[in-house]
């Protein structure tokens, strides 16, 4: 797996007409399932009145989880188009939904497919694209008389401090990317008193 991943840089929305039929179609960076089906629910709520609200996302780095959604249109004509369009740009950790609007005239399979596909690939057009690390969380807790050793290592290269407590036991968080990991941990492990218990974000 690369330590490097891609993604969209934001949340864009655009609109696609065909033959009277409206797609609204929105794009959002999300890192759980369970934002998936929030963002959708409010789409839902949002365009009560609107015939289908259709979707794919691809999630982590090895964007080995996704799934598509054609919600109520023939199967495959939406959710697969729309899949298809984050695939082929290689992203991961987004969702992508259209809603349309029906507008009289049918399309067939092959014009829903297309249209679909037409939507997705605008709104990704929309929100860009942008490079992201492979991060590691290590979480640890030492003591306040180390603290400047520790604060030596939050600004080695590709470190992100998320959350600190200073008391008498300190704690901290750090996001590490990948390839810095091993870096990262030989500086902590030179710290003494210093208790380390990492896991994988």
């Amino acid at each position: 797996m690369s330590d490097i991943f891609r993604t969209i840089d934001h949340t864009a929305e655009a609109v696609f007409v065909e033959k009277r039929s409206r797609f609204l179609s929105f794009a959002y960076p999300v890192q759980t399932a369970g934002e998936v089906k929030e963002l959708v629910g409010a789409l839902e709520k949002k365009f009560y009145d609107a015939r289908h609200v259709c979707w794919a996302y691809v999630l982590g780095p090895s964007a080995d989880v996704f799934r598509a959604n054609d919600n109520g249109e023939p199967s495959g004509t939406a959710g697969r188009p729309i899949l298809g369009q984050i695939n082929s740009r290689g992203l991961t950790d987004v969702l992508v939904a259209v809603v349309r609007y029906f507008g009289g005239i049918k399309l067939g399979t092959p014009g829903l497919i297309k249209a679909y596909r037409q939507a997705a690939s605008d709104v990704l057009d929309e929100a860009g694209i942008r490079e992201c690390h492979v991060t590691r969380r290590l979480e640890f807790s030492f003591g306040y008389t180390v603290m400047n050793d520790v604060m030596k290592v939050t600004r080695m290269p590709g470190v992100e401090m998320i959350s600190n407590t200073f008391d008498n036991v300190c704690a901290m968080t750090l996001n590490v990317e990948a390839d810095q990991v091993d870096a990262v941990l030989g500086r902590l492990s030179k710290i003494e008193g210093l208790t380390l218990s990492d896991s994988n974000e």
